[in-house]
């Protein structure tokens, strides 16, 4: 099994009626790390930090740009449309680049992004 960042951030973000906890487990390696503006996450903190995020999130899209794979590593780029629930929509272009763990999930994953023209943050 191989997991798609895009499917990982569907079920972990977008789609609240999933479990969240299943959901972790689907995509992230116990020994997941996240790191992204410049803070580096253990799973445990990442899932709290995806638990607040998706408790603010109405809908959103992901859409892949650019992914590979080769071997264990992992490299991908989507614009994310999100709207929250005030309103407020946020349109970011996120580049990803990261490692899998022996059973195919995520073992680590570092991102950055910015903004996109249309978009509130």
């Amino acid at each position: 099994m191989t997991v798609r960042i895009s499917d990982a951030l569907r079920a972990v973000a977008l789609e609240p009626h999933q479990d969240l906890a299943e959901a972790l487990d689907t995509y992230y390696a116990p020994e997941y790390t996240h790191r992204s503006d410049g803070r580096t996450l253990g799973r445990a903190a990442f899932a709290e930090m995806v638990a607040r995020t998706r408790a603010a999130i109405a809908g959103g899209t992901v859409t892949v740009l650019d992914e590979i794979t080769d071997g264990k590593r992992y490299a991908e780029r989507h614009l994310n449309e999100i709207t929250l629930n005030d309103g407020t929509v946020s349109r970011r272009e996120v580049y990803i680049f990261g490692e899998f763990a022996e059973d195919g999930r995520f073992r680590r994953l570092t991102e950055t992004g910015f903004d996109v023209e249309g978009g509130e943050h």
